[in-house]
Parts: structure tokens; sequence; C-alpha cells
């Protein structure tokens, strides 16, 4: 592919932290995920991976599960000895299922790595993340709402969108739709063409709405379909707001809120293994019916952008 044809996606990992089916979990998402002849397919952790040349890329969110993604997409393999096609990562918050994935990518091997200053404070208070070479390894504290080079061609942007802290960082209640760096959005911008992804996303306002409307795609928080999704099936008792993450479905929910915009393709990633979107049933098809897909692994995005 050369550098004219255009902007390529390619979702590495489709599914929320845990992935699925899940390690632990017994429910009957993740059950059919074991079963080769159920047609749900097990998805890896989220992760997005992208590119305007299709040889130099770079990925968003590093999960635990980037090996095994790298491996499934021969498009990341090394072509020479030591190399590597991944030239940068970008961080979207300091969850485990997008900050862990960095200690796989300690062979020193020349790579950058673009971070809010808050979640580079995550990635220096925890001394494992040492073993990130920093005479290969360079980092870059990214401010929001400033553009810069995500990849040679390729404008970022990053913008604070409702969340909360890692769970791992929680001191008490926190705040639900806390809005600044520890939970951004990613903006992409390839010769007038806009591409939005936000894995984790508590709330949709009108400022978001205002500047993801007439988007190209957007990849967006698909979590769970109801907010008390894990507490009816029996898996846990947070609800999703309690995560960090807005419902699909409801009068608040995502559905709603993205249904009212004008963008191309919108896509649900970041999908909880519990959430019925999954399988064949009522809820996946209300989601194709309004337009929307759902995401999965090896799912691509591409168009030309010479247009």
């Amino acid at each position: 592919m050369t550098d004219s044809s255009g902007f390529r996606g390619l979702v590495l990992g489709a599914a929320a932290g845990g992935g699925l089916p899940q390690w632990n979990c017994g429910c009957q998402n993740c059950r059919l995920a074991r079963d080769p002849a159920s047609g749900v397919r097990p998805q890896s952790q989220s992760s997005l991976a992208v590119s305007i040349d299709g040889d130099n890329w770079a990925i968003l969110n590093a999960s635990p599960d980037i090996r095994q993604q790298m491996i499934d997409n021969s498009v990341l393999h090394p072509r020479t000895l030591r190399d590597s096609p991944v030239k940068s990562v970008l961080i979207t918050n300091g969850d485990i299922d997008h900050l862990a994935g960095l200690l796989i990518l300690r062979e020193k091997q020349p790579l950058d790595i673009f971070v809010t200053a808050a979640i580079g404070e995550i990635i220096d208070d925890n001394p494992v993340f040492r073993a990130l070479d920093p005479a290969f390894v360079r980092r870059h504290a990214i401010v929001l709402e400033q553009p810069f080079a995500l990849l040679p061609g390729l404008e970022a942007r990053l913008f604070a969108v409702p969340g909360k802290v890692p769970l791992f960082m929680e001191d008490g209640e926190p705040e639900l739709q806390l809005e600044g760096e520890q939970t951004v959005g990613v903006e992409l911008k390839v010769r007038g063409k806009r591409v939005y992804y936000i894995p984790g996303c508590a709330y949709v306002g009108d400022a978001l709405k205002a500047r993801i409307d007439g988007a190209d795609a957007l990849l967006f928080d698909g979590t769970v379909f109801t907010d008390d999704e894990m507490i009816a099936t029996g898996v846990g008792q947070k609800t999703g707001q309690r995560m960090g993450h807005m419902a699909i479905s409801g009068p608040e929910g995502s559905l709603a809120a993205l249904s009212e915009l004008d963008i191309a393709e919108k896509i649900y990633v970041h999908i909880n293994n519990t959430n019925p979107i999954w399988r064949a049933g009522p809820e996946r098809a209300a989601l194709e019916e309004s337009g929307f897909q759902i995401g999965y692994d090896g799912m691509e995005i591409d168009f030309d952008t010479n247009t």
C-alpha cells in the first residue's frame, strides 16, 4: 500500500477488559465463545491499529493481548531480523487492559509512546514500566486539544471525555463523570477525513456530539447494553456507570445519543463479555437496524483519502 491509498484501521481487539471468554467466567457468552460450533468467536482486549501507508502503524491502546494480536495480523509482523512496523503507541486511559501491553513491547525496539501527563504519571508510579528502555522508547506528553503527528501524515488530537480513574487508583467512591487527562478520546485526521476512537465514555453531552458529528468513522464504547447488565447476569455488583461506561440502550444510552448524528460508520468496540450484542438476538438486531456495526477482532475500516 502506498502513501496515497488512504486511511486503514484494523481492530486488534474488540472486547473489554478480560476479553471474550473471560478466563474465570461461565456466562452465556463466554460458554458460547469456548465452543467453536457456536458461531460466537473469541475476542481479545480493546485495541486499534491505524496506518495511512500500510507499512507504518500506530497502535491505540496496548492491551495484555498485544503479542497474540500482532501474530494474528500479518501487517504487524517483522520484515527483517529485528524490526517492527509498529512505530508508535497511544494510550487513552490508565486501565490495565489498555496499558499492560506496553510491557510486551520492551524488547529494545524503537518506539514512540504518546500519553497525557496524567497517564504518564501512572507509568512513572509503577516501577515495572522501567523495563521500557528510554534509549529506545521515547515518551511524549500530549496536551489536550493540541494536534500532533501520531505517524507521518496522520494528525491526532486528544480530548477529554467523561470517565473515572482506573480501578487500582480508586480511593473511596470516585467521580464517575470526571473530565480531564485520565480518560481521553482520539481524533485522527488525514486529508480532510476524520476518525474518532472513544473506547471509554461515561456520557455523551452536546459538546461531544458537536465534535464527532459528520465524522467518517466512530469507534465507540460498547461495554454494556444495559446499565445493570453485570448485576442481572449474576457476574458482578457494579453498574456500567460505576465502571465509568455508559450503557448502549435506554433514553440516556449511547444508541439514542449517537443515532442523532451524521456519522458514516458507527462501530461499537470495548464490548464486555456479558453484553448480548455478541450473539444473534434482538439487541444485536436493534443496533444493526439503526446502522451500527459490532466490532470484532480483525475488522478493517478503510477509505480513500484522495476524494
